[in-house]
């Protein structure tokens, strides 16, 4: 049975590897962690979330001081922009991203916002391990006090609204398909798009994720069906989510899934040419992790802004724009970032950025993707038994590379005179070192695989 218990969260099966036993813990944690204050909870929509919240609330008030506010069934980007802006001392958010239905788990907000940085995240694990089957004990007591927000995420759709030109979009024609995977985005993105005024259709709209018609993860081989109802429909883009709204995956006009590199890229050429007129504040810097395409680097030097790179982990990009000031951020995932909204990654964010893109440039998608460098990046991975087996594979190639410029920020990133680069660092939540190249060609991206 398979637990991943990490800096960034718990996952399992629930009811199998993830217990209810191991979420009253976190719970006691976590409350320990935020001294018995606020802390609000919001899900994904998977089937066993309301039997996950429950432990989790008896872990949260097992002592009676921390105060819960349920939020239900919201984005994670949306708890995110919650905590901050209703002055929490936390958030938890029950979700497994995008593994399959059977499986749940936990994420940990702080008050701004941000997931929980390395040094917060070993001190919630170290509360974790000390919890005591005393006060194990003490979940079990008592009625639960849980006060509910069921209509909080308004808050998160009124802060895109004041960075929207909605009068623009209601005229613009804009024909949008959105596939919202029957997750946590089902509502509030149907809510947005009304809000924006765009003509649109949702496909995988009821918010229950098991049923949901393709897998999860909103990669170019997951979400073929959604080009097919763009095509059909005549929409000008479609939109995918995961099942709790913080990616966005995009299919152009014809059709076709542009990957999802290709997301952050646009939003950040659109977000550094209003920034160049003007009509954006913040400082001529997007932030990304080092595993993110050559390409927002290619964008970026179009404004003469800076690409500021950073370890991988959302929170480590989060942490950089904050610090930095940067107008926006995001990883190669399909997240974007924008602080004038929230510090996480955001679909319904990016959502609205790309059909201002279209709207503004009136242009279409497959015109804006063309019209970008073009490079292939390729993906492996190894099994990796120890933390010294991983050591002795990056000194290798530290060794073999020496005379190239390096990154060490997290494993080795080699970045060759000719733009292409290589990157191999230990993964955080699997026991196998991850390798990944991009290069002009897949023949050459995976020749520097080959190590």
């Amino acid at each position: 049975m398979t637990l991943k218990i990490s800096i960034s969260g718990v996952r399992g099966i629930y009811g199998e590897s993830l217990t209810a036993e191991i979420v009253k813990k976190f719970g006691v944690a976590y409350a320990r962690f935020i001294n018995g204050g606020t802390v609000l909870v919001g899900t994904d929509t998977r089937r066993s979330g309301p039997q996950v919240k429950e432990a989790l609330f008896r872990g949260l008030r097992f002592d009676g001081r921390a105060k819960i506010i349920d939020v239900g069934c919201l984005p994670t980007p949306t708890v995110q922009v919650l905590a901050r802006s209703l002055n929490a001392d936390g958030a938890v958010i029950v979700t497994a991203s995008h593994n399959p239905a059977p499986w749940n788990g936990l994420k940990f907000v702080r008050p701004d916002g941000i997931f929980l940085p390395e040094d917060e995240a070993q001190k919630l694990l170290a509360l974790y391990e000390r919890v005591s089957p005393e006060d194990l004990a003490r979940t079990a007591e008592g009625r639960l006090a849980v006060q509910t927000d069921l209509e909080a995420g308004r808050v998160h759709l009124e802060k895109i609204q004041r960075i929207s030109a909605v009068d623009l979009l209601r005229r613009s024609g804009l024909k949008v398909v959105v596939d919202t995977c029957c997750g946590a985005g089902a509502v509030l993105t149907k809510k947005l798009l009304d809000n924006l005024g765009v003509r649109y259709l949702q496909v995988n709209g009821e918010p229950d994720l098991e049923k949901c018609s393709r897998p999860l993860e909103p990669t170019a081989t997951h979400i073929a069906e959604l080009g097919e109802k763009v095509k059909k429909f005549g929409a000008d883009i479609g939109f995918a989510q995961d099942p709790d709204a913080d990616r966005l995956a995009i299919v152009d006009e014809t059709g076709r899934a542009i990957g999802e590199d290709y997301t952050l890229c646009l939003a950040a050429d659109y977000l550094l040419s209003r920034l160049r007129s003007g009509q954006l504040r913040g400082q001529n810097k997007i932030c990304t992790n080092l595993s993110t395409t050559r390409l927002i680097d290619a964008v970026a030097a179009k404004y003469g802004a800076e690409v500021v790179r950073t370890k991988i982990g959302e929170v480590n990009v989060s942490l950089a724009m904050k610090s930095t000031g940067a107008v926006a951020g995001g990883e190669g995932n399909g997240g974007i970032m924008l602080p004038a909204v929230g510090w996480g990654r955001d679909s319904l964010a990016g959502i609205t950025l790309i059909l201002q893109y279209l709207a503004e440039s009136q242009r279409k998608v497959s015109e804006l993707v063309d019209g970008l460098p073009k490079y292939v990046m390729h993906k492996t991975k190894i099994d990796c038994a120890s933390a010294r087996q991983a050591d002795e594979l990056l000194e290798k190639v530290k060794t073999k590379y020496a005379a190239e410029k390096l990154d060490l920020q997290d494993g080795v990133k080699v970045l060759f005179t000719d733009g292409n680069w290589l990157h191999v660092r230990a993964s955080n939540t699997e026991p196998v070192i991850r390798i990944i190249a991009e290069a002009e060609t897949l023949e050459r991206a995976k020749a520097l695989t080959g190590l």
